[in-house]
């Protein structure tokens, strides 16, 4: 039982590039989790009300509910689902968007472009590790 059975454990990708939220679907599938994509924060908020889903990753820059907005409304109700925030937005809005996603409540945050391995540890870490302690 060293290997830990990854095909329990269920995300929801958001990102409205279709191309990309595809590509970070087989990358995840590939390596045998669930995977549930969403095109924007408000399909992803429908997601949630209809699945329960142990991690999201999700695009900050996105049309209709944008990945932050989404994040705020998580919040509202759901402290605990874990979130990892992407994006790979203009440079000066980057980082501050990143900063604010953090701020939000993403307990993860990965700059675009990022490799296959430094995604898949990410996810990793956050489907497998416990709740934070208290302090």
């Amino acid at each position: 039982m060293s290997q830990s059975d990854n095909s329990e454990k269920v995300i929801l990708v958001i990102d409205d590039d279709a191309g990309i939220r595809q590509a970070l679907e087989e990358i995840l599938e590939g390596k045998g989790y669930l995977v549930i994509g969403a095109s924007n924060g408000r399909e992803g908020l429908s997601v949630l009300t209809q699945a329960y889903v142990d991690l999201v990753i999700t695009d900050i820059f996105m049309p209709s509910m944008d990945g932050l907005e989404f994040i705020r409304a998580v919040r509202k109700d759901n402290k605990e689902l874990k979130i990892l925030a992407i994006s790979g937005g203009g440079q000066m809005k980057l980082l501050e968007s990143l900063e604010w996603a953090k701020a939000f409540g993403a307990a993860r945050i990965l700059k675009k472009p990022f490799s296959h391995q430094e995604l898949l540890q990410t996810v990793a870490e956050m489907v497998n590790e416990s709740k934070p302690e208290e302090q």
